[in-house]
């Protein structure tokens, strides 16, 4: 296939710094005196999506640097060992000690500076090493996410609706219940104009 002919698909590092993206910004809704419902359910947005984009990492992206750097993906597992960690302590405190507090804000110390330490050395370098291959592994890397979040659907939403906050979730409610008694209105409207 000609490859001026069509847009090539999002390649790996592309999808890399999405997942960070988006979990930066669920750290940044993080407040000390938020209730603990939503505190948990924050954490529990983020653990999962690091759990999952570590593993994606670590089946597909940090082998194909390693075929051809071994040393580039050294320093980046002992990260996550200590991200698995920090996750995993976060799971047996309650939300409302401040334990909970310091170890969340622990993790996130050490996923900025993964961050960090990923898109500014690490990816630039896959960049160049694995050129060619970026869109076949991207193609690996959407195709592993969807079965690796497939199952934790349910989860996912549950956690997004538990982490929004009550506000947030009246506004949208009245917003919703505006915008139904709008559409009946314009469909009897639209009806009886049928109907003359």
């Amino acid at each position: 296939m000609n490859s001026g002919s069509a847009k090539p698909l999002a390649s790996i590092s592309k999808m890399i710094r999405a997942d960070h993206t988006h979990v930066l910004s669920v750290f940044h809704r993080f407040r000390n005196d938020a209730p603990p419902r939503t505190k948990q359910a924050l954490v529990d947005t983020i653990c999962l999506a690091l759990q999952i984009h570590a593993q994606l990492e670590e089946e597909i992206l940090y082998p194909a640097i390693a075929e051809v750097d071994p040393a580039l993906v050294e320093r980046n597992i002992p990260e996550h060992e200590q991200m698995q960690g920090l996750m995993s302590e976060l799971h047996e405190l309650e939300p409302g000690l401040s334990r909970f507090d310091d170890a969340f804000l622990e993790l996130m110390r050490v996923v900025i500076h993964h961050v960090a330490d990923e898109e500014t050395v690490l990816l630039p370098q896959a960049e160049t090493l694995l050129q060619e291959r970026l869109p076949e592994l991207g193609v690996q890397f959407a195709r592993r996410r969807r079965q690796l979040m497939l199952p934790r659907a349910a989860e996912m939403t549950r956690n997004a609706v538990r982490a929004m906050p009550a506000k947030t979730m009246l506004v949208g409610a009245g917003a919703l219940l505006a915008g139904t008694y709008v559409l009946r209105y314009a469909l009897k409207k639209g009806q009886s104009s049928e109907d003359s």
